[in-house]
């Protein structure tokens, strides 16, 4: 009724006229809910709903009556015979413990029982079958199917390996015969939260000294990414002697075994005196630029910037004695070499014979 008359007009134009205003009847109106009495009859809805439920329920029981008469189960989905021998589930297995075990005499004889995999295994044993062949008896043939699907390939392979062997007759390439005879350990470090700038300094610091060296470098140096630094230097040379069994020669041999220590020089002019060939030295160091992080700077005002905080690795690679001194001796063969080159060799003294005023053609 106000949407259609607002009461406050309603109320000035009857204290304006005293005609009394009628407004038009909508479509709208407010449900009447009443008291429900005891002695009123029921609705049609209600007493329908009231025989379809009670129907329900008879139905119901008369059902689990019938099922109790005939010894089944009755669920929830419906009635379902019952079984006379219901299946358990299957009992767990566990593995039995080895004679050498530690835990055998804490287990004792209720310890767990051998897998079911181990008593058939018993069982074609004990009735005479045959027991599967191990690796090494069975047939190599049929078994190149699946080691060696291609065989063309590989005889390719081969063939190209054996050629390159024996190219340039039969001599070894200088690379080749530098990776067989001296020994490399490359280590890349994980991400230092540094940038470049601050860690490119200790990579030069340390790059050309031996290992122990740059580690007591490290050890007692004032840059905060030198305790990162540090860490990878040991971790860089364990795994150089438990890998490539670097720097394990002067351990083992004894002192007499020991070669003369013997003084190289260096190409910027450094001179060290080298005891042990097999000791490590790094002899390559260079940092690596990693990803950038994400950081908020928390300003005046409510303002905020955005940081970006780098991250840089460091790699190593680390070689024996053995590498300088035969640079060393690469260097001095190669001086030698270019002396003997510009070398002037004057003519001998003796008679000049067979001279004569025309030409001999």
């Amino acid at each position: 009724m106000g949407a259609v008359y607002p009461y406050g007009q309603l109320v000035r134009a009857a204290a304006r006229t005293p005609v009394s205003f009628v407004p038009r009847r909508t479509l709208t109106s407010t449900p009447i809910y009443r008291a429900q009495d005891d002695n009123q009859k029921p609705g049609f809805l209600s007493s329908f709903s009231d025989w379809f439920a009670k129907k329900k329920e008879a139905a119901a029981s008369e059902k689990q009556k019938e099922a109790t008469e005939k010894g089944w189960a009755v669920g929830g989905s419906g009635a379902k015979p019952k079984s006379a021998h219901t299946p358990a589930a299957p009992k767990r297995e566990e593995g039995g413990l080895g004679a050498s075990s530690i835990f055998a005499d804490d287990i004792g004889s209720s310890g767990p029982k051998p897998s079911r995999k181990k008593e058939q295994l018993q069982e074609q044993q004990q009735a005479g079958q045959e027991a599967p062949v191990p690796l090494e008896q069975r047939n190599k043939d049929r078994m190149q199917l699946a080691l060696n699907p291609n065989p063309k390939a590989q005889l390719r392979w081969e063939t190209k390996m054996v050629t390159r062997e024996i190219r340039k007759r039969g001599r070894v390439p200088k690379a080749v015969q530098i990776q067989r005879t001296e020994r490399e350990s490359l280590s890349k470090s994980h991400w230092f939260k540094t940038s470049v700038k601050k860690l490119g300094p200790l990579a030069r610091q340390i790059a050309g000294k031996n290992i122990d060296e740059a580690i007591l470098q490290m050890r007692f140096s004032k840059k905060k990414a030198a305790k990162d630094v540090l860490e990878h230097l040991e971790h860089a040379k364990n795994v150089a002697m438990v890998r490539a069994g670097m720097g394990l020669a002067a351990q083992e041999g004894e002192k007499s075994e020991r070669p003369k220590p013997i003084t190289v020089t260096f190409k910027d002019g450094e001179r060290k005196k080298i005891t042990d060939p097999t000791s490590i030295y790094i002899q390559q160091a260079w940092v690596n630029r990693g990803p950038y992080g994400f950081g908020m700077d928390h300003r005046a005002r409510g303002q905020i910037n955005r940081l970006r905080p780098p991250a840089t690795g460091l790699s190593v690679l680390l070689k024996e004695e053995k590498t300088r001194i035969r640079e060393w001796q690469d260097r001095e063969a190669d001086a030698l070499r270019k002396r003997k080159s510009q070398l002037w060799t004057q003519l001998p003294d003796r008679k000049i014979s067979a001279q004569n005023q025309y030409y001999s053609w």
